[in-house]
């Protein structure tokens, strides 16, 4: 199902305006499913690229370079305007997008995301040989730690034993705390969604809750017994949260 274009990797259905969706750290694509499966349906164009998280130089390995690569994405798909969602990492890449690029901003669409709290990203990577540890870590990630299947924890475990991964991981995590973006929101007029698990551990809810006292156009919505991965726990909640705002802001 996937897109190979030039330097892109990418997953597309649907037409109309265009969604354009940033998976986390350690989120692949199919952490959408719901995402992609619904809105294509309903008049939404959702495209999700692969973020270049382990294959660009270290030096291109931060908040900024992975934006510049979504920029030139939008721009090589020929998009005017686009509407960004962006889970955990993704969050932040898109609020640091949105602050760049704002006039190809539509709308923006956060959950779970970093940018203004980030102690839960990359403290604890180094104890990385240990699978039991790495399986309550995945499983912390969600309301319900069943979500966090052997598949899950297997791919976490691997990204986490690869030297090189392991490596970018903490670079990328580094350069979240870097690049914190509390003195920038209160400046960034985008219309801003906010869906926030009301038990995220790695983003506390007062995380969800500075974000939008800070961002000047932006509405928070909770989901319960929802961790740091809303879309995946609660996908038909999210969905219609997220569908309810689109239509409110004609988007």
């Amino acid at each position: 199902m996937l897109k190979k274009e030039k330097k892109y990797t990418y997953f597309e259905a649907g037409e109309g305006i265009p969604i354009i969706v940033l998976h986390g750290l350690m989120g692949g694509l199919s952490n959408f499913d719901g995402v992609s499966n619904y809105f294509p349906k309903n008049g939404y164009k959702v495209v999700i690229p692969e973020l270049p998280l382990y294959t660009q130089s270290i030096l291109k390995t931060n908040v900024k370079a992975f934006a510049k690569y979504v920029k030139d994405f939008v721009i090589f798909k020929g998009f005017e305007r686009v509407i960004l969602l962006g889970n955990s990492l993704g969050g932040h890449i898109s609020l640091y997008f949105a602050k760049q690029y704002p006039e190809l901003v539509k709308g923006l669409v956060i959950t779970g995301s970093s940018g203004l709290y980030e102690s839960g990203m990359g403290e604890s990577y180094p104890k990385r040989g240990d699978y039991e540890y790495i399986k309550k870590k995945s499983e912390d990630v969600f309301y319900d730690p069943k979500v966090a299947t052997k598949e899950i924890v297997d791919e976490v475990f691997a990204t986490v034993n690869d030297r090189i991964k392991l490596l970018k991981t903490l670079t990328i995590a580094k350069s979240a705390i870097r690049h914190n973006m509390a003195k920038d929101l209160p400046k960034m007029h985008t219309q801003t969604c906010i869906i926030w698990g009301k038990q995220d551990k790695v983003t506390p809810p007062e995380v969800a809750v500075e974000f939008n006292r800070l961002l000047p156009n932006s509405s928070l919505y909770w989901i319960d017994h929802c961790g740091h991965a809303a879309m995946m726990e609660h996908p038909d909640e999210f969905n219609r949260l997220l569908h309810h705002w689109l239509r409110e802001k004609n988007l």
